[in-house]
């Protein structure tokens, strides 16, 4: 008997103490080389304030999962250069990349946030896939 299959979508959507994390993966065939094992996807990110306080992203934390299982983490200041400030009600949105050298993997994180008495803490980037359209096929 086959065990349950996890459920990993390539949109995922997290929200943390009133901070709303969306992520929506996808394929890039034109900068992908499948011969030489380099698969490149970007992901369109955005970060909503649904609280009443303000919160800056500072760091972002990222593990990146590839198809065998091998995990890379990535650590940072801001995320595009910036350290974007959200108040109430704003939202920042941005999109990156990754590579791996499989056709398919996951990604997941966090992104710390901080409030403007100095406390902090951690907004949810939820699991999103990284795979090819009918990868599994």
């Amino acid at each position: 008997m086959i065990g349950p299959v996890s459920k990993v979508r390539t949109i995922s959507q997290a929200t943390t103490y009133g901070v709303k994390v969306t992520v929506e993966a996808r394929y890039v065939p034109e900068h992908s080389q499948p011969r030489a094992h380099h698969f490149v996807f970007a992901y369109h990110i955005r970060i909503e304030n649904l609280g009443t306080e303000p919160a800056q992203l500072r760091t972002r934390h990222w593990y990146i999962t590839d198809g065998l299982g091998e995990i890379r983490e990535v650590e940072g200041e801001g995320v595009v250069g910036q350290k974007p400030l959200l108040g109430p009600g704003e939202a920042f949105e941005y999109t990156s990349g990754a590579s791996l050298p499989t056709q398919r993997g996951t990604m997941r994180g966090t992104y710390r946030m901080y409030r403007n008495d100095g406390t902090f803490f951690d907004a949810e980037i939820a699991t999103f896939a990284l795979e090819l359209p009918h990868s599994l096929n």
